[in-house]
């Protein structure tokens, strides 16, 4: 069986390569950017199972990035989960508005990363 394979966005190195350590311990490939801009592109060509991205970024609005992934037809049913900063509720609520299924703070991506996958994953 072939392993699912996540893309996850980071610039900074933790948590970013915690997550990564614990996609690969739950099984997932995993493809990593350094930076949101590639993202839309890369999810098209890539089509991952799903997108974590880290909403803190010096170059990019990630949120307008998840807002493009979203619209584009062939990225547009990607699930995505955001992760930023404990005091960045305005970040995770402005994500959630450009489209993402999840998003919450850096420290609960790691402790509870098995169910929030279930989570974006899950079809209705």
């Amino acid at each position: 069986m072939t392993q699912p394979l996540a893309l996850v966005v980071y610039e900074k190195l933790l948590p970013g390569s915690q997550l990564v350590n614990r996609l690969q311990d739950l099984n997932y490939r995993v493809q990593t950017l350094n930076s949101a801009e590639t993202l839309v592109a890369c999810a098209a060509a890539e089509m991952p199972m799903l997108v974590l991205t880290d909403l803190t970024s010096t170059h990019q609005d990630v949120c307008a990035v998840i807002g493009r992934l979203r619209q584009a037809p062939g990225t547009s049913h990607i699930p995505v989960i955001a992760f930023g900063p404990e005091t960045g509720a305005d970040l995770q609520q402005a994500a959630l508005a450009a489209g993402a299924n999840l998003a919450i703070s850096e420290s609960a991506i790691l402790s509870h990363l098995p169910e929030l996958l279930e989570q974006a994953l899950h079809v209705e």
